[in-house]
């Protein structure tokens, strides 16, 4: 059973890991100016891979099970794998506002398929704290100014909705795992499978590999590379280790919101007081879906 003295950190571990999330959509803005998002992206998972190595060793205290490799594999491939090609392929479709009302559905996708695969109840308190947190999203979305059209929105929100099921799979496998490996062993393992996976495609005919280095980009993938992939991953899956990953989920709906609050003081970019309100009810939601009550650990 998880005491409140560990909930508390497993909180603490959340919103420090939806913080780093919302902070990348800003360094990749600088990033995507310097490389091709191919690059960026393999870059970031190199970036982590190389320090994994450097302390494999004290990671290496696991309890592996006969066939365990398909569920690490699976998680890997699921995110950040298929989910950043499907969403990089989303938002060529379909604008922002659109694809965060997809996001939105996280939550609600994770706690049905956690009570299926992993027996966790959702009690009354989360399912409402679910419900206005998801609406606080959608409404968030839909105030926000369109900067950009829509080509293709029916097939962008398809695109982002199999995202969402990607970070699905990845959570529920994540947590699956999680009595048996260390949280910073699983995000090591998320780093290593990325970079098998994106490498082959750098070769694409479509990926312009860079002719030069620019500091400002080649800063942007190591920040990414470890406060994003090693530090947001690492803290998100030890907080997913200690509570329900339904009420870990809600958390997601908050990255909206910090990106938002981050693009005001770093960008300049302003909010409209329907978009303060809509960030008000997210926060609200998130913290409505925790259960004051101990969690109890799976069978």
């Amino acid at each position: 059973m998880t005491s409140l003295p560990e909930k508390g950190k497993a909180l603490a571990a959340l919103w420090t890991a939806v913080t780093l999330w919302a902070s990348s959509f800003i360094v990749l803005k600088i990033a995507f100016n310097h490389f091709d998002p191919m690059v960026v992206i393999f870059g970031r998972m190199f970036v982590a891979s190389i320090c994994f190595l450097l302390v494999f060793r004290n990671l290496r205290r696991i309890d592996y099970r006969s066939g365990d490799w398909k569920l690490l594999l699976f998680m890997g491939v699921c995110e950040p794998g298929l989910y950043f090609i499907f969403e990089a392929l989303a938002l060529t479709h379909t604008d922002a506002s659109q694809a965060g009302m997809i996001c939105a559905l996280l939550p609600l996708l994770v706690a049905v398929a956690a009570r299926f695969t992993l027996g966790e109840r959702i009690s009354r308190r989360t399912l409402a704290g679910f419900g206005l947190a998801i609406v606080g999203a959608v409404a968030l979305s839909a105030a926000a100014d369109a900067t950009a059209t829509a080509p293709n929105p029916i097939l962008g929100n398809f695109l982002e909705f199999l995202a969402m099921v990607c970070a699905t799979g990845y959570m529920v496998t994540l947590k699956g795992l999680t009595p048996r490996y260390s949280p910073w062993f699983l995000t090591m393992v998320q780093a290593f499978v990325g970079s098998l996976f994106y490498f082959p495609l750098l070769f694409l005919p479509t990926t312009e590999m860079p002719a030069a280095f620019s500091m400002p980009g080649v800063l942007s993938i190591v920040y990414l590379g470890i406060f994003v992939t090693i530090g947001a991953y690492g803290l998100y899956n030890y907080g997913m280790s200690k509570i329900p990953a339904s009420q870990a989920s809600a958390f997601v709906n908050l990255i909206p919101v910090l990106t938002l609050m981050m693009g005001w003081l770093f960008l300049g970019e302003r909010l409209n007081m329907l978009q303060y309100a809509a960030s008000a009810v997210v926060i609200a939601g998130v913290y409505l879906s925790q259960d004051k009550r101990p969690v109890p650990d799976p069978a």
